[in-house]
């Protein structure tokens, strides 16, 4: 199959799923942008791609570094504004990606609760909990090792509990 056959089909089966998992790494509306980012480095670096793992888990680690990428330079951008004192240079307010997508309320306060936790937390969770990749695949994704995909998974679940348990309690 040519090269961008396969990343067409990747595309289709993919994307959704990188879609959700920028949308809650990174909390932004533009999130479609990042995801075509995405497929545009697997079909330059699909020669790297030799095939031991899934495609699935291989797109899932572009679009992290992406995710970790776009972080940086909007925290970058971020400085910026707030160094300038330029009022022509105000931060403009983006619509919530819960008002873009009419979460319901429950789903809404999980979804708060989840752009809370840190960001390594933030991974591990969207990748397992929510994505449902095995620990094998997060620890791909994530580049840890399996111990420690599993600990910080433990850990991130229960920072979730407290979280939404204290929302639900207040």
């Amino acid at each position: 199959m040519r090269e961008k056959e396969i990343i067409s089909d990747w595309f289709h089966q993919y994307s959704d799923d990188i879609y959700n998992f920028l949308l809650y790494r990174v909390g932004k509306a533009d999130v479609e942008d990042l995801v075509q980012e995405v497929f545009i480095k697997a079909m330059k670096g699909l020669h790297t791609f030799k095939g031991n793992s899934n495609p699935r888990t291989w797109l899932y680690s572009i679009a992290r570094n992406i995710a970790i990428d776009e972080i940086r330079r909007r925290n970058r951008n971020k400085w910026r504004t707030m160094l300038s004192f330029d009022s022509s240079h105000e931060p403009k307010i983006d619509q919530t990606p819960e008002q873009l997508l009419h979460l319901s309320e429950e789903n809404r306060l999980l979804y708060e609760a989840i752009q809370s936790l840190k960001s390594s937390y933030r991974d591990v969770i969207v990748l397992r909990g929510v994505k449902g990749f095995s620990v094998q695949e997060t620890a791909e994704i994530l580049q840890w090792s399996e111990n420690k995909t599993r600990s910080t998974y433990h850990r991130a679940k229960m920072a979730l509990q407290q979280r939404v348990g204290g929302a639900t309690h207040e």
